[in-house]
C-alpha cells in the first residue's frame, strides 16, 4: 500500500528523520531502507536518499512494509522465562543458543524458540529474520535478555539501549589476577585484517566497560562483574583480552590453556546476570535477575577446590 506524505508548514530537514517522526510505528532503519530500495520516492517517481532535505510542500510517495517471518519454522524449546506480559518477554538465555538466524545456523536460534513462545505476538520492527530482537548476547553467552512483542516496546527498548538508559552486568571468570576495580575505556572496531573479530582500535567507537574483582584464584584467575555502559560487538572480550586478562574459554580472544590447568572450562565464561530498564508501556523501572548457571557455579567450585 502506497501512502502519499506531504511535508508540512514548519518542517523541513533530512527526509529519513521527518518520516520517522510521521511514522512512529516504523523504525527510521526501515524507513532508510525503504528509501535505498526505491520504495520512497518523490512524487515524480525519482529517488530519494535518507539524507536528502525536504521542505513544507514536497510530495513523497512512500510504501511501508516489513518482510514477513513465515520463512522462519517455529522451534519447541523450553525457555526459562523471568517475565511476561502484553509487551514484553524477559528470558534467561542458556548458553548454546544463537540469539537470531544468520550464516551457519540452524532452526534452533532463539528467535525461532520464541515463535513458538509467542505466535504472531512479536514485534517485526527492525531486521525481518530477528522478530522481536532488540539486543543481543553471544552464542555462548548465558543470561537475561529482554524482547519486544509489540512495535511500541521496540522502539523504546531500541532507544534505551542506545542512549545507555539500561543496566548491563555481567560476571566473568578471566585469566590472570586483578584486584579492586577499574574500567576499560578504548574504542573497539572490526580488526583490521580477521573481519569476524573485533579489536581496540583508534577508528573504532567508544566502548566502556567497569569491572571490579570478586574473588581471585591464587594468581591465575579472577571472578569479576563487569557493568558495560556502551554495547559494542564481544566488548567485554575485547576489552580484558586488550589488558591481557582474556576470559577463560575465550581461544578467539588470546585464552590459552596452560599445561598444567586442572579445571576444564567448557565455554566462555561469560553471563547476563542483570539487566535494568523502564517497561516501555508504564516506564516503571524494571530489574531482573538471572542466576549463575550450573557450568559457570561448578568452574568457580573447581576453582576452589584447585586454587584456593
Amino acid at each position: 500500500m502506497q501512502d502519499r506524505f506531504i511535508c508540512p508548514d514548519g518542517i523541513s530537514g533530512r527526509a529519513d528523520k521527518i518520516l520517522s517522526a510521521h511514522y512512529p510505528n516504523f523504525s527510521r532503519v526501515l524507513i532508510q531502507q525503504s528509501m535505498e530500495e526505491g520504495k520512497i520516492t518523490y512524487a515524480d517517481g525519482s529517488g530519494i536518499l535518507p539524507k536528502s532535505k525536504i521542505s513544507p510542500g514536497d510530495i513523497l510517495l512512500v510504501s511501508l512494509h516489513r518482510q514477513s517471518t513465515e520463512d522462519l519454522k517455529p522451534y519447541e524449546c523450553e525457555l526459562s522465562v523471568l517475565y511476561e506480559d502484553d509487551h514484553i518477554l524477559v528470558v534467561d538465555k542458556e548458553s548454546g543458543m544463537v540469539v537470531h538466524p544468520g550464516d551457519g545456523t540452524d532452526d534452533t536460534t532463539l528467535v525461532h524458540a520464541l515463535l513458538h513462545h509467542c505466535g504472531e505476538d512479536l514485534s517485526k520492527v527492525g531486521a525481518p529474520l530477528r522478530p522481536g530482537i532488540v539486543h543481543r548476547l553471544d552464542k555462548e553467552t548465558s543470561g537475561v535478555m529482554v524482547v519486544a512483542k509489540t512495535e511500541l516496546a521496540h522502539l523504546s527498548l531500541v532507544d534505551q539501549f542506545a542512549n545507555r538508559k539500561t543496566i548491563k552486568l555481567y560476571q566473568a571468570i578471566v585469566s590472570g589476577k586483578l584486584n579492586g576495580m577499574g574500567e576499560y575505556c578504548q574504542p573497539i572496531g572490526r580488526h583490521p585484517t580477521v573481519r569476524v573479530k573485533m579489536s581496540v582500535s583508534d577508528k573504532g567507537k567508544p566502548a566502556l566497560t567497569r569491572w571490579k574483582s570478586l574473588k581471585n584464584f591464587g594468581d591465575y584467575f579472577t571472578q569479576v562483574e563487569c557493568e558495560i555502559r556502551t554495547g559494542r560487538t564481544h566488548q567485554i572480550r575485547v576489552h580484558f583480552s586488550s589488558s591481557g586478562h582474556s576470559l577463560v574459554g575465550d581461544k578467539t580472544y588470546g585464552y590459552k590453556i596452560k599445561r598444567k590447568e586442572v579445571v576444564s572450562f567448557p565455554r566462555i565464561m561469560l553471563h547476563a546476570c542483570r539487566l535494568g530498564f523502564h517497561h516501555p508501556k508504564t516506564m516503571d523501572k524494571m530489574e531482573f535477575m538471572a542466576p549463575l548457571p550450573q557450568d559457570f557455579s561448578q568452574c568457580l567450585q573447581q576453582l576452589d577446590q584447585e586454587y584456593l
